[in-house]
């Protein structure tokens, strides 16, 4: 029997907060115009999808800073689905990663400006946003130099700064006053030109790839012909004067957002602890909406070229002197090496539950392949018994014989790239780094050999190779200026019992830097092609594309990532081995024929078990699985 200290008759009071997530998620769907939009408070990372907006959970003690921090997410998010068109973004992005980057960032500043520019209690809760994830982030504190500055959140302040007037939050001023000079100095008009098209979003993607273009982010403007935007004019029309009738009525919504949060005006009196809150701004994916998906246009991939024929690359690295091939257990002492794998199985107890039994259905197909299985009425082979009675019964019918079927995914070796760069620090290289201990755990009981490979660099900005370039009197076209680190985890030939703890490795921290994928998957290739099976598959896994700032600092902006392409191209097309990425949070789809982008590193581990299962279910020589992918 339970028993309540509530009086008959009265009400339930309310969870504490609730009124004020009520409020919250009423006035994101008000200005979003989506009445049927799910909003979710979770204590994870906030995320907006077509139909779904997951904000963090605020504390159960309010303070006014803390509820405007949530309510710039919600604003953020809702401003992106009511002004902001992904068939437009799609088509007018640049196809150069670094400048997609800056493209992305500036959008969203669009989406928010306009906010800003018509409900001051937006702009507000907009600005607490900003300036709690800069000061959270603490990362632009020590900057000294340009490189050292995100070229992309320097011109997304500054942009809203012109459309806004509103000042860049204080922890972000030192990055916005390194990169001012030089974008006012490049891009000053086009900067200007921003402020008449904010609410064209086409008329002010166009002037972004132009901003682009100067600055040298980009190579060329995106292109935009005339005679496909003029079959496209009266549908884009359509759907932009649609755009800016929804814009027109944020002002009539901003009354009910007013009403909605005075509920929670006495929550957010009460003093209390605050809670992580990060800004969606930077994270919000581009395609919003699912339907869009086949108007956008194809991805760019490599000119396709006969088998024989091997086109020359124009990458090359200023000095391979610094850089090294390390076995894990190399990088730190042993006793180090305990406490982090230690660190590692703490971290994960509950996902490792999830990720095993994932394996461990992958384990099971597998299994299913060993068993025995034959062809029956063959011509030659083994008589087979069952089948005698058809003589007895016929003499005159043919003697039936059968033959065993080989099973061939036993002489097979596979090898994980995993990025260690420092954008995977944190849950992504942590999911990575269990998936693959249990994968290898897995594969190697059933018999397939399993290498584990990580890539990095021995220093942030450059290192010893910039120095030495420094000290040449900076000769231009450089080509790569960093020290790469190579790390062998787990090599092909060594049980998983023995390299179970260099795992462990990754999650040392400073250890993960910047990422050069051309090289490291070149790396990775190479070493596959020195093994005896006769089956080879190279799975990377991988969050962004290549980005190393000291080269592409005096080199052309999309330097690392043509390479990138460079090797793909020529091991799917000219290589035995079988190549597949996975990317979180990043459309590797772009560079890959065979790969898939999730969205949540949680879903690394189904993805990376699925996707293996399939490789290893499908039948014939790999040139015939290659043709049929």
């Amino acid at each position: 029997m339970t028993t309540t200290n509530r009086k008959p008759g009265e009400k339930p009071k309310d969870v504490p907060n609730e009124a004020f997530k009520r409020s919250v998620a009423g006035a994101l769907r008000a200005i979003a115009r989506k009445p049927d939009l799910e909003v979710t408070f979770a204590s994870e990372k906030p995320m907006l999808m077509a139909d779904k907006a997951r904000l963090a959970e605020p504390p159960r003690k309010l303070d006014a800073h803390v509820a405007a921090i949530v309510r710039g997410q919600a604003d953020a998010m809702a401003l992106r689905l009511a002004c902001h068109d992904p068939a437009v973004h799609r088509r007018h992005a640049p196809q150069n990663d670094q400048a997609r980057s800056v493209f992305d960032a500036v959008e969203q500043a669009r989406c928010e400006a306009i906010g800003s520019r018509r409900m001051a209690g937006v702009a507000n809760n907009l600005t607490a946003m900003l300036e709690d994830r800069y000061f959270r982030g603490g990362k632009y504190e020590d900057i000294r130099v340009r490189e050292e500055a995100p070229v992309e959140d320097a011109l997304a302040l500054m942009v809203r700064e012109k459309l806004t007037g509103l000042a860049p939050p204080e922890p972000a001023r030192k990055l916005v006053d390194l990169w001012r000079p030089l974008i006012e100095e490049k891009a000053g008009k086009d900067l200007a030109r921003l402020d008449s098209v904010i609410e064209n979003q086409r008329a002010f993607a166009r002037a972004m790839n132009d901003l682009l273009t100067h600055m040298g982010l980009s190579e060329e403007a995106q292109a935009d012909t005339d005679d496909s935007d003029d079959r496209e004019n009266d549908a884009e029309s359509e759907q932009e004067g649609e755009n800016q009738e929804n814009q027109g009525e944020v002002q009539d919504d901003s009354e009910a957002m007013k009403l909605e949060e005075t509920e929670s005006e006495d929550e957010e009196s009460q003093d209390g602890e605050t809670q992580d809150a990060e800004s969606p701004s930077s994270d919000l994916p581009d395609d919003t909406e699912t339907g869009d998906a086949e108007e956008a246009a194809q991805p760019w991939r490599p000119p396709e070229h006969r088998d024989n024929e091997r086109r020359a690359s124009d990458y090359k690295a200023f000095t391979t002197r610094f850089d090294e091939i390390v076995d894990a257990a190399d990088l730190c002492d042993p006793e180090e090496l305990d406490r982090l794998r230690a660190y590692l199985d703490k971290q994960l107890s509950s996902l490792s539950g999830v990720v095993a039994r994932l394996a461990n259905r992958l384990q099971r197909r597998l299994m299913a392949q060993q068993n025995r299985s034959w062809d029956f009425d063959l011509e030659e082979g083994m008589l087979d018994p069952a089948r005698l009675s058809r003589v007895i019964i016929d003499p005159t019918s043919a003697l039936s014989f059968m033959r065993e079927r080989d099973t061939d995914f036993r002489d097979t070796v596979v090898t994980l790239l995993i990025d260690n760069s420092g954008s995977m620090r944190g849950r992504p290289i942590t999911v990575a780094a269990t998936c693959a201990d249990i994968l290898a755990r897995t594969l190697e009981r059933c018999g397939v050999r399993v290498e584990i490979l990580g890539f990095t660099t021995r220093a942030w900005k450059g290192g010893q190779s910039r120095e030495s370039w420094l000290q040449a009197g900076k000769p231009t076209s450089p080509g790569r200026l960093n020290d790469l680190r190579h790390i062998i985890y787990k090599s092909a030939d060594a049980p998983w019992r023995r390299a179970r703890k260099s795992l462990g490795l990754m999650m040392r921290e400073g250890l993960l830097k910047e990422n050069i994928d051309g090289e490291a998957l070149a790396w990775a290739h190479q070493r596959l092609l020195g093994r005896f099976e006769s089956r080879r598959i190279l799975m990377v896994i991988s969050d962004g594309a290549p980005v190393d700032d000291s080269t592409l600092s005096v080199n052309t902006g999309n330097y690392l990532e043509r390479h990138l392409r460079w090797v793909i191209e020529d091991i799917e097309t000219r290589s035995p081995v079988e190549l597949i990425a996975i990317g979180i949070g990043h459309d590797v789809t772009r560079y890959y024929k065979r790969a898939v982008t999730i969205v949540d590193a949680e879903e690394l581990g189904g993805v990376m078990t699925d996707k293996l299962a399939e490789l290893f279910e499908e039948t014939g020589s790999p040139g015939s699985r290659r043709a049929a992918a």
